[in-house]
C-alpha cells in the first residue's frame, strides 16, 4: 500500500543552441556543467540526472533546474520522485511515449542498477502513478491496483493522520544494506518480520476499503513493530521516545517513513486525538507538517518560450 501527498519534486528543462549542459539543484545551489557528448561520471553530484542523460542518449544542450519540497533523506521518497520528474521532462521534450509503468521501471533501473543506490521500487511507482495504490511486485511484472476507498473515508483518514518531522534526515543506504545483509544471512527475526509485513499490507488494504480507520492504526502499529526487526538501525532511543509519547497522547499507531533512522513519522490518531497529539509534539519541538493526498502522479507540461 502506498499513497502520494502534495510534496513535489520540480524540474524545469530548457533547450540550448549549443552542446553544453547545466544542471542546477536550487535547494543546495549545487551546479554541474559540461558538454553532452562527454562521458558523465557518477561522483555524487547530480548522479540521478546524469543517469537519465546517459540512458536517453541526450545529444542537445540543455539547462536543467531542480527543486524539491521534501528534503533528501526525509523518508518521503525524494530521490525516486526526483528521477521520475527528470525522466518525465526529457520524455516530453523528446516526444517519447512512456507509460507510468515504463517511467517507474526505468527510474528503478537507473537508481538501483545504474547508480547502485540500495532500495526497493515502491517509491518510483508511487511517484509515476500517484494516488492510493496497492502494488504487487513479482519477478516478471508489477501490478498496480488503484484503491478507491471513497471520498468520506479519505477525508476521515486525512483528518486523523499526522505527519511530523523528527528533526534530522538520514542516510538510507546504510540502513538498507544492513537489512539486505540480515535477509541474505536468513536472520530468523528479519525474515519472519518481512513475511508478516507482507500479510499486513493485505490487511491494510481491506481495512481501508472497509473504512475501518481505527483498525488501520492498529495495523500501522504492528507494522512498525515488525519493521524494527528488519535492522537495529531503523530506530533509536529518540525515535522510540517520540513514538511511545505519541501513543500516550492520542495516536493509535504509526511508523517512521522510508528506511527509518530519521526523517518523517506518520501517525494515525484516535477520533479526538489529533489536536492533543499535535500540542504534545509541538511542545517537544517536533514539527508537524501539513499535507494533502495527491491523486495524480507525474505531470509534465510545456509552454511557449521555454520548457
Amino acid at each position: 500500500m502506498c499513497t502520494t501527498i502534495d510534496q513535489y519534486a520540480y524540474v524545469s528543462l530548457q533547450s540550448r543552441d549549443d552542446d553544453r549542459f547545466r544542471i542546477w539543484d536550487m535547494d543546495d545551489d549545487l551546479k554541474v556543467s559540461g558538454h553532452v557528448g562527454n562521458v558523465l561520471a557518477y561522483d555524487g553530484r547530480h548522479d540521478l540526472a546524469k543517469s537519465v542523460i546517459k540512458r536517453l542518449g541526450i545529444n542537445q544542450g540543455f539547462d536543467l533546474s531542480l527543486h524539491s519540497d521534501a528534503p533528501w533523506g526525509s523518508g518521503l521518497g525524494s530521490s525516486s520522485t526526483h528521477i521520475v520528474a527528470v525522466l518525465g521532462a526529457f520524455a516530453l521534450q523528446l516526444g517519447l511515449k512512456l507509460t507510468n509503468n515504463d517511467l517507474a521501471e526505468m527510474a528503478y533501473d537507473l537508481e538501483r542498477k545504474d547508480i547502485g543506490q540500495a532500495g526497493g521500487r515502491q517509491d518510483q511507482y508511487a511517484a509515476a502513478f500517484g494516488g492510493i495504490n496497492f502494488i504487487e511486485f513479482g519477478v516478471d511484472e508489477s501490478v498496480v491496483s488503484r484503491v478507491d476507498a471513497g471520498a468520506d473515508v479519505q477525508l476521515e483518514l486525512h483528518y486523523r493522520l499526522l505527519l511530523c518531522f523528527l528533526g534530522r534526515t538520514r542516510n538510507s543506504a546504510n540502513i538498507l544494506e544492513d537489512q539486505i545483509s540480515r535477509y541474505t544471512a536468513r536472520d530468523s527475526s528479519s525474515v519472519s518480520a518481512l513475511h508478516r509485513t507482507k500479510e499486513l499490507a493485505y490487511e491494510m488494504k481491506n481495512a481501508l476499503l472497509g473504512g475501518e480507520i481505527d483498525q488501520m492504526g492498529e495495523i500501522m502499529h504492528e507494522g512498525w513493530e515488525q519493521k524494527r526487526q528488519f535492522s537495529e538501525l531503523i530506530s533509536d532511543s529518540h525515535i522510540d521516545e517520540v513514538y511511545e509519547g505519541a501513543l500516550r497522547h492520542g495516536a493509535i499507531g504509526g511508523k517512521v517513513l522510508g528506511a527509518g533512522g530519521g526523517g518523517h513519522m506518520l501517525l494515525l490518531c484516535a477520533p479526538d486525538g489529533k489536536f492533543r497529539l499535535t500540542k504534545h509534539l509541538t511542545e517537544r519541538g517536533i514539527t508537524c507538517v501539513g499535507f494533502a493526498f495527491e491523486p495524480n502522479g507525474l505531470t509534465a507540461w510545456e509552454v511557449a518560450g521555454g520548457g
